[in-house]
């Protein structure tokens, strides 16, 4: 359960582990051995809480950070921070930080690509011919080219910019909506303003969310953003569950306005197993494997991070909490 990033030469920094579900050192605690100034304990065997200036989390309980007055920073394993920023524990005055991992954001664009393909070549369509031993050409006549497919993409952040230049390799166009406009890779199109994501998603024969949960954000996929969509397109949902009004989606799928979906994050999880997602012919369900981020690399972040405060500057990785990223 030990760790790493030294202002003096023997002194250490002693950190938390803070999660509701499971046991974090599980997880982090042989990649925290590579840094021996920091200490991670579990809360049970934290010899002084007021010694602790640090807490590595994943969706912590609500009263979670009561037990720890000198908490500067607070560390998520990933690189979404609703469920920290959305603690009502949450101390006002703390750093809260997140993990930049490029190998993380390769592997989102990988899968989010691999959809984009799903959707544009109907492969779903071939699996059920295969259990019907069919020989069904079903593209053959109707199979438009990439340049021809839209594909929007709602936030470009470090995952959004990875799935964007994967997709544009591709040859498929590419619309991205961001808070703020700029430079974009080739073949990438940013839009922004209040209204960059109905301009966006209108464009969109094939839409992938990968935004941040915000209070502006939460419930954006819903019935006016899929009416405003061209009838058809398909949705690629990797953003956050709270995003998706559910029931908005499954009577756009019934009505043919969406022509299907794939479902990676949900209002619930694990979703229910009588949720009607399981068994929807139009929508793929996996359970929150968009991307993963390795013990090194959040072992890593935790270490500049501590490094930067130690210092007395900003981590870099820092969220401005008033936007929620």
């Amino acid at each position: 359960m030990t760790g790493a990033a030294p202002k003096a030469p023997g002194e250490v920094i002693e950190g938390v582990y803070l999660c509701s579900s499971f046991d974090l050192s599980d997880f982090y605690g042989a990649a925290l051995e590579a840094y021996p100034d920091i200490r991670v304990y579990r809360p049970e065997e934290v010899p002084d809480p007021a010694r602790i200036r640090f807490a590595l989390v994943w969706r912590p309980a609500p009263d979670a950070f009561d037990a720890y007055p000198n908490i500067e920073l607070v560390q998520a394993n990933a690189a979404g921070v609703d469920g920290v920023l959305g603690n009502p524990g949450l101390p006002r005055n703390v750093t809260v930080t997140r993990v930049h991992d490029e190998e993380q954001a390769a592997i989102m664009a990988g899968f989010a690509a691999w959809h984009v393909v799903w959707h544009h070549r109907q492969m779903g369509h071939y699996i059920d011919a295969q259990r019907r031993s069919a020989w069904d050409r079903q593209t053959i006549k109707t199979l438009r080219p990439p340049s021809q497919v839209t594909v929007g993409l709602l936030g470009y952040g470090l995952m959004g910019r990875a799935i964007a230049r994967t997709v544009a390799s591709m040859g498929f166009p590419v619309l991205a909506a961001s808070r703020t406009g700029g430079d974009a890779a080739k073949g990438v199109t940013r839009i922004s303003g209040d209204d960059a994501v109905q301009r966006v998603a209108a464009r969109s024969d094939i839409l992938i969310n990968i935004m941040p949960l915000t209070p502006v954000t939460r419930d954006i996929l819903n019935a006016a953003l899929f009416d405003r969509m061209p009838r058809g397109a398909a949705l690629i949902q990797l953003g956050r569950g709270k995003h998706l009004v559910d029931d908005d989606l499954l009577t756009a799928l019934d009505s043919g306005q969406i022509g299907g979906a794939s479902l990676d994050v949900f209002q619930q999880e694990p979703l229910p197993p009588d949720h009607p997602f399981w068994r929807h012919p139009r929508i793929l369900v996996t359970p929150h494997e968009a991307s993963v981020t390795s013990a090194a690399a959040v072992s890593r972040e935790l270490a500049r991070s501590l490094r930067a405060m130690r210092a007395g500057q900003r981590p870099e990785q820092a969220v401005d909490r008033t936007t929620g990223y």
